[in-house]
């Protein structure tokens, strides 16, 4: 039996790990690439697997990470399933088909600029001179309606002039297509994955739905049992349980666990620091009349703010200014997670629904609906706080709330989770860390966004408390708490030196590990 990571492997994001058993080939996770849009693009649209070779997918969690490439591989003649939890299978219903949305979208964007850029250049098919002032002005017009891009005009350019036109890696009647394939399961319950292969879910404590996967395969008259801890959350942050650490008696024994290291080199600030330090920016910047603006994945990050925020203003530590969650997809996300209080933890329990109270509403909050009532935010000078997304602030509306207060000093960008490198977020995380530490006297760095430039005054502040995925001390501590028995550990999903630094602390602390490259295949 072998294992090859092709995503994922010395690198952050686009998880993707195949077990190949000779009769079955399982997937862990296919996960879309993030981080240069070249570079990501151009790994996107590469599946280093035939999907009619995949007997079924496993998918730890919902993120797009680990889930965005499914659509590309259940539209090309895979027949099997996707095996997820219950939670998990409920949000991507919503995380697909906005990705989805996403691809067309940029799609059309970029065929637009296409076809702008191409239209001096375009000849007359009946006299095979360029195009007069007059016919090009005649074709601009038609790009838009209403301000909006024509998609009928540009696919009709692009095909008359035979332009190089770019297509979405999927579509939302292809996130719809895979959907249908998704299968879910409670924790703890073994689902038959291929012939004498079962998988069993238990808590990874990271966002709804997250799972270490444990699959036991029977083969030659033994059993070989893989483990893929997915990503693993903190122990005792807010709603969630901590990670699993008692397994039943016939998924302990691992041959390989497939372990994430995230931070495998970094410690965070304690749990029990988050809210204080929460506190501490709103009050802050209100006092300097500023508002906060808080780049935020829509699934986990903005759940575990609204719930921290909600226990701030019912203490009464900050002022109660308007909270606005602008994201139509954290709001269907908010939804799902009031729809699944089977993984809360015992304390979410005990101080929310115990009294019939929602962790996820109270008088303060304002989920945005729609466009105009975004861009009426945008313009907003009172006192507030916004949680949108992206969270890495490769696109969404963040980008518009940064564009309008990135430049005034009474304004806070506060940065809750993990930046990918070339990502705008840690562009903004790196430069404003870098410019208060030189005193924030000289002139400010400037960060592109939507195309201009924009002088970062805005104060940056980092709260590393609300990462979702466990430091150092806590992936060891996953492996110290636990009753696994581990004979091998591949670290994966990381910076390389986080990956590698990791792996040196492991085999410190006795494990076999090793950190493997992308397409390399070790046999278990």
């Amino acid at each position: 039996m072998n294992v090859t990571s092709y995503g994922a492997a010395r690198e952050v994001t686009g998880s993707m790990h195949l077990l190949d058993c000779g009769d079955d080939r399982i997937v862990f996770d296919c996960g879309m690439f993030q981080g240069r849009r070249k570079e990501s693009a151009e790994k996107n649209r590469v599946l280093p697997i035939d999907p009619k070779l995949i007997t079924n997918i496993i998918l730890s969690h919902a993120h797009i990470d680990h889930s965005g490439r499914i659509p590309m591989v259940t539209s090309r003649d895979f027949h099997g399933q996707v095996i997820c939890t219950r939670p998990t299978a409920d949000s991507c219903q919503y995380l697909l088909n906005d990705s989805a949305r996403i691809q067309e979208s940029d799609a059309l964007y970029l065929n637009y600029k296409t076809v702008r850029s191409s239209i001096s250049k375009i000849r007359s098919d009946y006299t095979g001179k360029k195009l007069s002032h007059k016919e090009q002005k005649e074709i601009r017009a038609k790009l838009k309606i209403n301000h909006r891009i024509n998609p009928e005009a540009i696919d009709q350019l692009i095909h008359k002039y035979h332009l190089n036109a770019v297509s979405p890696l999927y579509t939302v009647e292809d996130a719809e297509k895979a959907l249908a394939c998704f299968r879910g399961q409670p924790y703890r319950q073994p689902i038959t994955v291929g012939k004498n292969m079962t998988c069993t879910f238990y808590d990874a404590g990271h966002i709804m739905g997250s799972a270490i996967s444990i699959v036991r395969v029977k083969k030659a008259g033994r059993v070989i049992t893989v483990g893929y801890t997915g990503d693993l959350g903190r122990y005792d942050s807010a709603i969630l349980r901590n990670p699993t650490a008692e397994f039943d008696e016939a998924d302990r024994h691992l041959d390989l666990l497939i372990m994430e290291s995230t931070y495998g080199d970094r410690l965070h600030e304690p749990v029990v620091d988050m809210g204080p330090m929460l506190k501490k920016v709103i009050n802050d910047t209100y006092n300097r009349g500023g508002s906060v603006l808080i780049p935020s994945f829509a699934f986990g990050r903005t759940q575990e703010l609204i719930y921290r925020l909600h226990e701030l203003y019912d203490n009464g530590e900050v002022p109660r200014i308007p909270i606005y969650v602008d994201s139509p997809l954290a709001t269907r996300l908010t939804r799902v997670y009031g729809e699944h209080p089977e993984v809360y933890d015992a304390e979410t329990k005990e101080t929310f629904l115990a009294d019939g109270d929602n962790p996820f509403s109270f008088k303060q909050i304002n989920f945005v609906k729609s466009v105009e009532e975004s861009m009426a935010l945008n313009r907003e000078q009172k006192p507030h706080i916004v949680l949108s997304a992206s969270g890495m602030c490769e696109g969404g509306r963040i980008l518009h709330h940064l564009r309008y207060k990135i430049h005034d000093r009474k304004n806070t960008i506060l940065i809750v989770g993990f930046m990918a490198a070339h990502t705008l977020g840690r562009r903004i995380l790196d430069q404003g860390l870098q410019w208060a530490k030189e005193g924030r006297k000289h002139n400010p760095p400037l960060v592109k966004i939507l195309g201009k430039e924009y002088p970062l005054k805005a104060e940056v502040v980092k709260l590393g408390g609300f990462s979702a995925h466990g430091d150092r001390s806590e992936l060891l501590r996953f492996l110290d708490d636990s009753n696994l028995e581990i004979k091998r550990v591949a670290v994966v999903h990381g910076e390389e030196s986080q990956s590698k630094a990791f792996a040196d602390t492991l085999r410190k602390k006795g494990y076999t590990a090793y950190v493997p490259r992308a397409g390399e295949t070790v046999r278990v």
